[in-house]
């Protein structure tokens, strides 16, 4: 009886255990309660096709004793084997096992479908509620761990679904039925193979406890290795400049050496214990071979029962061994749906207005009501309510006013951009656009409002037409086109191979970081924001391109209140209103010309890149 097997099968499972496991499992079965019908209907086709395997031995038995008893009848001058008989008993077995088949692959159909079912409606359900938190889950949490969420736990745990239910149900129902079946044949025999069982089962605890330290080093190891030979590869350039191939190639063979170590010992541990198992079965094997010639010779039993006996021992030790490995899995999917469920109760931000907003007749305000004044009074606001970054910031923005966000790394610009699109709720004071405070808006009717592009680029794999048509789904191809003839995109695109519809991999690196920002600024200017954000829109373009920018974006601009965060002030002369920010206030506000002759710290900033550019 081998040890339960982990991923790809190297060797016992490593078992996470769960911090509430009745918690959880209570959980999953509430989650999965809409389908008991359908599991009911899998325990009584489990229990069927057990029953009717575990009669199987018996039958054959008895067709073995009508042989035997014919060769002896026709030594003793009787009429020999009646084939008749013995045909009859196997029409019999061959119809059960015909049956017993049938209902396990009900069984399993039904189980798995019930599974797929569970995983498919998990997979939703965090995807859905992704959309649904609030920005500071996302600050808090890495973005693997929500991804290991939505893949290897809602794998692990409809896998094990799958198999915890119909191993279990399988094997309990096999234990009943065999010992059953052995006493019924005889009662000496069942107890000589229930004294040594235990044997087996110590063996194994055993086995397992030492193997178990060895086979979490040996993953433990493997992480590290994979870890170092991800980081190489991705930083090559750089060992290769800094001469330090040595030392990667030292490091990794110490990674390498202890990992082989902790991997021989536990595959070695593993690989002992099926021969030791098969050991300890033949002497159950040996003991009821002995004791059942015996008791057959005395005419206590049937030759054919012999036959029986050691086929239900066989059976007998291999839902034991199912037994034990359903309760490894019922701890990792215990784990499992503990992290799932724990995510689907993380609170979510309300999305829709409490009192929303009404225009002068009375009805809820929507984005074609809205021009772009935008005002933020005494605005306050912290990550963390105990630090405030955002003190006490007052500005007015007139519609169609280009305004400039300058300042210090850490001053607070692009926090306010994010308050401002409602990422996050103020700590004091209000922000309102034509008036109406942004907090009585439905959260999607706010942001319809708004038009992004980051200095960050944001592309998903698919066609360059797909990803610019991204800011407006309903767009014909003639308006994708003619958005991105107005980014400057067209020019570089018709030189592609398949031109708008060239695929864009997973990372788009299939075209160059300024052709990136160029398709983010083209799928803005399709989706026709009332009220443009620009964080960085240029920093990642040459010179010669950031020109052809600034030119579609000063015609994208006219009439729409803008936003621009820029770090290159040489980007935000002609600005009407230039804000410059200091440990989140306002300590500066007027034009590009103003600010230069009042000498401050926009003046000092302004000829420190000057002088660089110079």
């Amino acid at each position: 009886m081998p040890l339960p097997k982990g991923p790809r099968g190297r060797g016992p499972m490593t078992v996470e255990k769960a911090k509430d496991f009745k918690g959880s499992m209570k959980s999953l079965m509430k989650y999965i309660g809409r389908y008991k019908f359908a599991i009911l209907v899998v325990v009584i086709f489990a229990v069927g096709s057990t029953v009717f395997n575990v009669i199987g031995p018996k039958m054959l038995g008895n067709a073995t004793t009508e042989i035997f008893n014919g060769i002896m009848s026709k030594y003793s001058g009787g009429t020999g084997i009646d084939f008749g008989k013995i045909a009859g008993i196997l029409v019999w077995l061959i119809a059960l096992y015909i049956t017993s088949s049938v209902f396990g692959f009900v069984q399993n159909f039904i189980m798995s479908t019930v599974t797929q079912k569970v995983g498919y409606r998990m997979r939703r359900d965090i995807s859905q509620k992704i959309n649904l938190l609030p920005m500071n889950f996302f600050d808090k949490k890495q973005t693997g761990e929500i991804l290991s969420i939505i893949t290897n736990d809602v794998d692990t745990l409809s896998t094990s679904l799958n198999q915890v239910a119909t191993q279990a149900i399988t094997s309990i129902s096999t234990i009943v039925g065999v010992l059953y079946m052995m006493f019924s044949i005889d009662w000496l025999m069942t107890v000589v193979v229930l004294i040594v069982l235990p044997i087996s089962v110590a063996f194994i605890a055993i086995i397992f406890k030492i193997s178990q330290k060895y086979f979490r080093a040996q993953q433990d190891y493997l992480g590290h290795v994979n870890g170092h030979v991800e980081e190489t590869i991705g930083g090559v350039s750089i060992v290769q400049v800094f001469n330090k191939q040595g030392e990667n190639c030292e490091k990794f063979e110490q990674a390498n050496d202890t990992l082989y170590k902790s991997a021989w010992k536990s595959q070695f541990l593993s690989g002992i214990t099926g021969p030791a198992m098969m050991f300890v079965g033949n002497l159950a094997y040996v003991a009821v071979a002995v004791l059942g010639g015996y008791l057959a010779i005395q005419g206590t039993i049937n030759v054919g029962d012999i036959q029986s006996f050691v086929q239900y021992v066989r059976q007998f030790t291999q839902p034991i061994q199912q037994l034990a490995q359903v309760s490894d899995m019922m701890q990792q999917m215990a784990a499992s749906a503990e992290r799932i469920f724990n995510f689907l109760k993380e609170e979510e931000e309300s999305q829709f207005a409490k009192n929303h907003c009404k225009n002068p007749k009375g009805e809820n305000v929507t984005s074609d009501d809205i021009i772009g004044n935008v005002s933020f009074e005494n605005v306050r606001f912290g990550y963390n309510p105990d630090k405030i970054i955002i003190k006490d910031f007052s500005a007015n923005v007139k519609q169609g006013q280009k305004i400039a966000i300058v300042g210090p790394t850490g001053a607070g610009k692009t926090t306010m951009v994010k308050l401002l699109m409602r990422f996050y709720d103020l700590n004091g004071g209000h922000i309102l656009v034509d008036g109406y405070n942004i907090n009585d808006f439905d959260r999607r009717e706010l942001r319809e409002l708004y038009g992004m592009v980051l200095q960050d680029t944001w592309l998903f794999t698919g066609s360059i037409m797909d990803n610019i048509r991204y800011g407006r789904l309903d767009a014909t191809d003639e308006e994708v086109i003619k958005a991105a003839k107005a980014a400057h995109v067209d020019s570089f695109v018709k030189h592609l191979p398949d031109g708008y519809n060239m695929e864009l991999n997973e990372e788009a690196s299939n075209v160059s970081q300024g052709q990136k920002q160029l398709l983010t600024i083209a799928r803005t200017i399709l989706a026709d924001p009332k009220i443009l954000i620009l964080d960085e829109a240029t920093s990642s373009v040459d010179t010669r391109t950031e020109v052809r920018i600034q030119k579609a974006m000063d015609n994208l601009m006219k009439g729409r209140t803008s936003f621009i965060i820029a770090h290159r002030l040489s980007t935000i002369r002609d600005a009407d209103l230039i804000l410059f920010m200091k440990d989140g206030d306002i300590v500066e506000q007027g034009s590009h010309d103003e600010l230069l002759k009042k000498g401050g710290l926009y003046a000092e900033l302004y000829y420190s890149q000057f002088d660089k550019v110079s």
